[in-house]
């Protein structure tokens, strides 16, 4: 069984989703598993992702650690902004 998934994030700050993608850009080059795989994009103002996996349990996985990586991004941003 193949899964798949794209997920699209409108930034209302260019700078935002640049760090964002800046800071994901590495993981989408180095898959630490060969049961999924991830693609970054950048179209206007929307961070486009893209999943692959075997199954989607890989796949559940894979979603769930890019969602808390891009939260926690912008978490950190916030907190930066308001020290």
């Amino acid at each position: 069984m193949k899964a798949e998934a794209t997920v699209k994030f409108e930034f209302d700050s260019e700078q935002t989703l640049e760090t964002v993608f800046n800071a994901l850009k590495p993981e989408t080059l180095s898959a630490p598993t060969e049961r999924s795989r991830a693609h970054i994009e950048v179209d206007g103002k929307n961070l486009i992702l893209k999943f692959e996996a075997r199954d989607s349990t890989a796949l559940r996985a894979a979603l769930n650690s890019y969602l808390r990586w891009i939260k926690l991004i912008i978490e950190i941003l916030v907190f930066l902004e308001n020290a």
